[in-house]
């Protein structure tokens, strides 16, 4: 019985244990959940104490882009953190907001933010593929969260955060909302944000105009842009587009036919070009932008900004300069081939010049292969052209060193300047049948600068800094102080003509001593090629730009004055106030005295030069608009003299070059000593345009190579393609001004005003300036037989009354 007992106790002990063991398992698991809830919200709650605000979404305002444009309303540059153009959702094509949702959130309007579907499908189809990440699982929303308000880090906290925040923004804001800025915020590549960015980054296209095909493309691009870049890796990105065209099939969005045809289409990209047509004139509005409105206005506030700019007249500007500067550079000599390579491991490749498009006009990096006997056979790229011994003669001269005045060598025999593996700057002359002939180049290290203005409206038209801008942003047409040199001279004269003397007034051109007292020593001013040329009227003395008779008429109308006269006329810049002024020795912008000379054109109003019509935010609202507002700061009579005398330094002065352009023109060139500076200003009473070439660092440009020589043909190339646009226009003569013969060698009046007889020249005055006094000549025996002549017309004899 005992034992049974015992027996029975056991058995009623096992019911116990096993009550308890489920007991704990429930327990356990209720436990857990406690647990994991906790844990979650708890997590949750840590992660969401330092979410961001969603104001950022309900008042989206992105980084936008500022364009400039020039004034036929072309763009021509752009500022930006991040390239946008702030699109609509309405003005966003259907096609391609369906590409996208197809491509990266099918069930978009399905889901709270958060697509578990989508988890488990992708998680399902990366483990297909081995475990890799072949499909995401991240929906609009979550994208749209990590991009507006976290980082890009590869973390749990930055994933927790991201369906926190997604999941707030499902909350808040309408789907379309999210679409709507998600289609503009995200990254397409070649510098893009944004859909409307990208259509024309790629396409070119407003993109309400975007194909099935096109749009296709781009929403494949976020996932990859840099993989997927059509300039990049062409085949990927079509198989790319292809695949987003099947998801729009799958989803009902299209049908299989609309995506043959879409596949079949041809896709035209738009090639990228460089940033900013007229680099030195679009980085001179920004450094004005800046300066008014902020760099995070400029940047980011997608400003809309008209310029003056006339882009035809731009390009003719470039393309006149380049050339220019390029001819003087290569008189100056030649500094022998870039490097030398071994023809056994040369690879085309290895050119500076990547892939050429060999055209007439380009310019790039060639080898020397072979020597033949009238020609250099030369590699460029994968091409071989002919460099004929004839295209290359300018390169006997060569430089040994800097100066060109003294550092050079002549060689006479071409055929020894080069040896194969020399690397060479070539351009392509032509394209014959018999292959590709070439010129040999020199990239120039000499500068300058070139600026045009409207002297009516002060608009400046053109505008070209140096050579290059990628070599040198330092804008040289509106930073550089350089001597001008004869082309300060006109404001002498036009003092002179202020003070009531006249083109006539006669001034004497002989040596002259001045004693410095200040230094205890002499100056003595000399003439370009030391000739003298005695008495000349003040019309020569300009037209001829005689050095010694300048400065004894500053010496005359005085240096206060002529400085006085300066500031009035708008010289900004630091002038010495002594006789070297006249010889130009003070420092001026070449946009400071081209906008003088524009004074002088346009009757004696000035109208300061600017760069910008209106500034508007990026809701058209304007916040800038420049009215010109002329005034008139010398007489018209004054103007008009200067102007005229000028008009004889194209007839029959150091500017006679410029006759060819077949216009009304006044100007004036300019030279330094040691031929540092080379100017010419100029123009017409529509156009205005200053030129000025020199090195840098001061270093002489080579005997001989004046204004007329290097800075006159720039000019001239410009002005002729320039005035193409503009009609001709005669400099208008004031009421003020009257016509008078004087005697040419003394400036009196001839006593032959009638015009019938041959000696005197027709000169101009201001009126009450006129000479009075009548000039005496000596008569000439053979002239008193003359005093007996009965003139023509007049009766012989008595006739009755």
């Amino acid at each position: 019985m005992p034992n049974d007992s015992r027996l029975m106790g056991r058995n009623q002990e096992q019911p116990r244990r096993r009550l308890r063991r489920w007991q704990v398992i429930v327990l356990g698991l209720v436990a857990a959940m406690i647990v994991g809830v906790t844990t979650v919200v708890g997590v949750i709650w840590h992660f969401a104490q330092d979410l961001p605000s969603l104001d950022l979404l309900q008042n989206y305002q992105p980084s936008l882009v500022t364009t400039v444009y020039s004034d036929d309303r072309q763009p021509i540059g752009q500022f930006f953190i991040e390239r946008r153009i702030l699109t609509p959702l309405p003005e966003i094509p259907k096609t391609l907001t369906q590409a996208v949702i197809a491509t990266e959130d099918a069930r978009f309007f399905e889901h709270p933010g958060l697509d578990l579907i989508g988890m488990l499908r992708a998680a399902w189809t990366n483990i297909r593929h081995g475990g890799k990440k072949v499909e995401g699982a991240s929906t609009i929303t979550q994208q749209l969260a990590r991009s507006l308000f976290l980082s890009s880090e590869r973390s749990y906290g930055r994933k927790i955060r991201e369906v926190i925040l997604a999941y707030k923004m499902e909350v808040v804001s309408g789907k379309e909302q999210i679409l709507e800025t998600y289609l503009n915020q995200i990254y397409f590549g070649q510098g893009a944000y944004g859909v409307g960015s990208a259509a024309r980054s790629y396409f070119d296209k407003d993109i309400r105009t975007l194909t099935l095909a096109e749009s296709a493309f781009l929403a494949g691009l976020p996932q990859k842009p840099s993989k997927f870049s059509p300039f990049a890796a062409y085949d990927m990105a079509k198989k790319r587009q292809e695949h987003v065209l099947a998801r729009m099939e799958e989803v009902g969005f299209i049908t299989s036919a609309e995506r043959d045809a879409a596949v079949r289409d041809t896709l035209n990209f738009h090639q990228p070009v460089s940033e900013h047509l007229a680099p030195y004139f679009v980085e001179y509005v920004r450094q004005l932008l800046v300066a008014k409105y902020g760099e995070s206005m400029v940047y980011k506030g997608g400003l809309q900004i008209h310029t003056t700019l006339n882009l035809e007249m731009q390009r003719a500007a470039e393309a006149a300069f380049l050339s220019g500067v390029r001819e003087l550079d290569k008189r100056e000599g030649w500094r022998g081939p870039r490097r030398t390579v071994d023809l056994d491991t040369f690879r085309p490749s290895d050119l500076g010049s990547g892939e050429p498009l060999l055209k007439p006009g380009y310019v790039g990096e060639g080898v020397v292969l072979k020597i033949t006997k009238d020609y250099y056979l030369v590699q460029v790229g994968p091409f071989t052209g002919k460099l004929a011994f004839d295209d290359m003669a300018w390169a006997k001269r060569m430089l040994k060193g800097p100066d060109p005045t003294v550092d050079f060598v002549v060689n006479p025999n071409v055929k020894q300047l080069l040896k194969p593996g020399d690397v060479i700057e070539v351009g392509v002359k032509r394209l014959t049948k018999e292959g590709v002939l070439l010129t040999l180049e020199q990239t120039p290290i000499v500068e300058g600068g070139l600026i045009a203005i409207d002297p009516k409206s002060g608009t400046i038209r053109a505008m070209v800094g140096g050579y290059d801008f990628a070599r040198s942003e330092y804008n040289r047409a509106v930073q550089a102080h350089r001597q001008p040199g004869s082309a300060f001279k006109p404001l002498i004269y036009a003092t002179a003509m202020s003070q009531g003397l006249s083109p006539a007034t006669q001034i004497l051109d002989a040596p002259v001593v001045y004693e410095q007292e200040e230094e205890a020593k002499t100056w003595k001013p000399e003439n370009y090629g030391r000739k003298f040329h005695g008495m000349v009227s003040l019309r020569e003395a300009l037209a001829q730009s005689h050095n010694l008779a300048t400065v004894r008429l500053l010496d005359k109308v005085g240096v206060k004055n002529v400085i006085e006269f300066s500031r009035a006329v708008g010289v900004t810049s630091s002038l010495p106030a002594d006789l070297s002024l006249g010889l130009g020795t003070s420092s001026l912008s070449l946009m400071e005295l081209t906008s003088v000379y524009g004074v002088f054109l346009n009757q004696g109003s000035r109208v300061e030069p600017f760069a910008i019509k209106t500034v508007k935010d990026n809701t058209g609202q304007t916040l800038e608009s420049t009215e010109p507002e002329p005034h008139e700061v010398i007489s018209k009579e004054t103007a008009y003299l200067i102007t005229n005398m000028m008009e004889d330094v194209i007839q029959k002065g150091t500017g006679q070059a410029a006759k060819t352009l077949g216009r009304p023109i006044a100007g004036k060139t300019g030279t330094t000593n040691d031929y540092i500076n080379a100017w010419f200003i100029g123009g017409t009473p529509n156009l205005v345009t200053g030129v000025y070439v020199g090195f840098d660092d001061r270093r002489s440009l080579g005997e001989s190579e004046t204004g007329a020589r290097s800075a006159l043909p720039i000019w001239m190339a410009f002005m002729r393609e320039a005035l193409k646009q503009l009609p001709v226009v005669p400099f208008e003569i004031p009421d003020g001004v009257t016509f008078v013969k004087v005697d040419a060698s003394t400036g009196l009046l001839e006593a032959d005003q009638d015009g019938e007889g041959q000696q005197g020249t027709v000169e101009l005055f201001a009126k009450g300036s006129e000479p009075t006094q009548a000039v005496q000549r000596r008569l000439d025996p053979t002239d008193f037989y003359k005093l007996d002549q009965i003139p023509e017309g007049q009766p012989t004899g008595d006739v009755e009354q």
